[in-house]
């Protein structure tokens, strides 16, 4: 793999906001370094009582001490850096809060409005891709 790079002949951003495919969250994407990508939860799906003022809390979190933390705002990528070669950003992490598991990740743009977002084990034929869409 080639030196990752910012991404600059890349057509298209993956920053800013992303709904996942199932329609209950929506994770902001942003530069968090000269070259890397990061991204935090901005929007969750209201549980089924939307008079709930208490928000919804990291309770899987393999840290227990972090547990009660809420999970809005919460940095779930983060180290993604672009791969000119493979057209992607890689080499990064992506938290599900759903199991409390940090999976290795990459993202790929896939158009302008969609993006693959794979999270994996190992190597990342052997893994799980999510096709976002874009907010704004």
């Amino acid at each position: 793999m080639k030196a990752p790079q910012a991404g600059l002949g890349q057509s298209v951003t993956p920053v800013g906001v992303w709904v996942d495919d199932a329609g209950d969250s929506r994770v902001e994407i942003y530069s968090c370094g000269p070259q890397e990508l990061c991204g935090k939860l901005v929007w969750l799906r209201p549980a089924g009582d939307s008079t709930a003022t208490t928000p919804v809390l990291d309770t899987r979190n393999p840290d227990s001490s972090k547990r009660k933390q809420p999970l809005l705002n919460k940095r779930i990528l983060q180290g993604l850096l672009y791969d000119a070669d493979d057209d992607r950003w890689e080499d990064g992490e992506i938290y599900d809060p759903r199991n409390g598991r940090t999976y290795s990740c990459y993202l790929r743009v896939l158009s302008k409005n969609r993006l693959e977002v794979k999270g994996y084990i190992g190597f990342s034929f052997i893994g799980r891709s999510h096709y976002w869409t874009r907010v704004h």
